[in-house]
């Protein structure tokens, strides 16, 4: 499927923000300098002591592992405890990404080392002396849950943490690692249930920064999760899971969708339906037919396992692995108890990017758009060709993007701000606006992963030419408004334009681009389609 039809070198560029392919731009560290911390700065955790650097006023943790490797005979379980150790062990260099559909063909979309052992994190923590515990915000990357790393330049938390905050990114298992399922794993569980190991390495990440963020200054009890795209998604799964009760206060999520609900190109999966993709999987790996099934799973290399899960994935039509609806950690399709109200009562900021269909939408005919309308909607094709219509080869993928920002985006971020008025607790919502002055990349519009660099505050860690002061003012706005949300659960502050709190009724919002100004009735045309759409809707 051709994304674009412009250069190479855009192709390249752009994908690094690319859900399906997931933004895994690797560039130089910066130009701070590094040193090493001394004996007395150097974290007790429960797992051991560790050591690490210092860039600038912010201390740095690499590499720091919350897991027991998932190898071995721990491939497809839940996720063990960290083997402890007696010396200092340095932190100091990212630990390995998992393994995962290599994109080296560019020279820059690689993910450097890939391993089954990828359960490690990252701290930023300010290394000026602290008084009271800082709040914490642990960053969950996107991809599809097939692609990313925790360890990327573009989610490098130097910036946030000179903001007063302690920052944590983290790794977790994807694609056929962190989400195979199979009745003969879900059998030796002592759950009942496969799948759904990348959300457990989530989990586990919260319960380590539970355990141990307060050797870094952090504060255990004023954790925020945020996260992108498939990052985003997963903290809306969590909200709705009662394994995630008391780990996170606050919830960001920038540009992640319940996709069954306007868009539904990957239904979620109940366990049985995720086990079958599993049994498929081991049957063209031939190890089904092998006495000891699961030892010849787990013996499989992982590229082999990698290419055998990798057949069937595609814009509209199921996503071949994901997490599935198992009745453990996911007790219930998560659009269902967000329609219900029944999701985690946590202040959620929430928003989109105008642009989020442009990297999405295929070149295909006018015929062709008209078939994918018919398999979307079904009897509402004509009234979605209506809203978002295509008369000549040129339109079509212009009303691509339309219909994928408005009905697969926004509409989410409007639903599930809508439901957190159900479940009692505040939401703020955004929309980025922003488009590049990169002569190379307006024609994408304000894309999709676009507003990381300037919530990271990580502009000059992207090749990206065009940058003006409006952009760095902007991204010192967002960094202000994402970390006072993390500190009280309100973003707004001082010089700050007022962010209101979201009312269904008039459904406001803050608009975030060159100026930055409140709106009101969020996408309400698209949202009364998505009314027709799904049943959950209100």
């Amino acid at each position: 499927m051709r994304l674009v039809t412009h250069s190479r070198k855009l192709i390249a560029f752009m994908m690094v923000f690319l859900l399906l392919l997931g933004p895994v731009l690797l560039v130089g560290c910066g130009r701070e300098t590094t040193r090493s911390l001394g004996t007395l700065d150097n974290p007790r955790l429960d797992s051991g002591t560790i050591s690490g650097l210092q860039e600038g006023g912010v201390r740095v943790f690499l590499g720091v592992p919350y897991a027991a490797p998932p190898v071995g005979d721990l491939r497809w379980r839940e996720p063990q405890p960290v083997h402890p150790w007696t010396e200092v062990r340095p932190c100091v260099k990212y630990g390995a990404s998992c393994p995962q559909p290599r994109q080296d063909w560019t020279g820059q979309l690689d993910v450097g080392e890939m391993s089954e052992d990828c359960l490690y994190l990252n701290v930023w923590t300010p290394a000026r002396s602290q008084e009271d515990r800082l709040p914490v915000m642990v960053w969950i990357h996107g991809g599809a849950f097939r692609t990313g790393s925790g360890s990327l330049p573009i989610y490098k938390g130097i910036r946030l943490a000179g903001k007063g905050v302690v920052v944590v990114t983290i790794n977790y298992r994807l694609g056929p690692f962190g989400f195979l399922a199979h009745p003969l794993l879900s059998a030796e569980s002592p759950s009942g249930v496969s799948g759904n190991y990348g959300l457990l390495d989530q989990l586990e990440a919260l319960r380590w920064v539970k355990k141990n963020i307060e050797a870094f200054g952090g504060d255990p009890d004023n954790v925020t999760v945020f996260g992108e795209s498939a990052g985003g998604m997963s903290i809306l799964y969590l909200m709705t899971s009662p394994m995630s009760e008391g780990l996170f206060r606050r919830a960001v999520v920038e540009s992640g969708p319940l996709l069954d609900l306007g868009l539904p190109v990957n239904m979620m999966p109940t366990l049985r339906e995720a086990e079958k993709t599993g049994e498929q999987i081991s049957k063209e790996l031939g190890c089904d037919q092998e006495e000891d099934q699961l030892s010849a799973l787990r013996a499989v290399a992982p590229e082999k396992l990698l290419e055998a899960s990798s057949r069937g994935n595609s814009l509209f039509g199921p996503i071949g692995l994901s997490p599935n609806v198992d009745g453990y950690l996911l007790p219930e399709r998560p659009v269902k108890v967000f329609s219900e109200g029944r999701q985690l009562p946590v202040p959620l900021l929430t928003g989109i990017n105008a642009d989020e269909g442009t990297i999405f939408a295929p070149e295909i005919s006018l015929e062709q758009y008209r078939l994918m309308a018919s398999y979307l909607y079904g009897g509402l094709m004509e009234e979605v060709l209506a809203r978002y219509p295509a008369t000549e080869p040129s339109e079509v993928k212009p009303a691509l993007n339309r219909l994928i920002t408005e009905l697969g985006f926004a509409s989410s971020a409007r639903f599930t701000s809508e439901c957190m008025e159900k479940a009692g607790a505040p939401a703020y919502l955004y929309h980025f606006t922003r488009v590049p002055a990169d002569p190379r990349l307006q024609a994408l519009g304000s894309f999709h992963g676009l507003e990381i660099m300037y919530v990271f505050g990580t502009l000059d860690e992207v090749e990206m030419k065009g940058l003006t002061g409006e952009d760095r003012s902007l991204c010192e706005a967002m960094m202000s408004y994402w970390t006072n949300f993390a500190r009280t659960g309100d973003p707004n502050g001082p010089g700050l334009e007022e962010w209101p709190v979201f009312r269904s009724e008039s459904a406001d919002y803050l608009e975030l681009g060159l100026d930055i100004k409140g709106g009101s009735g969020f996408f309400a045309s698209a949202y009364e389609l998505i009314r027709k759409i799904s049943d959950y809707a209100p």
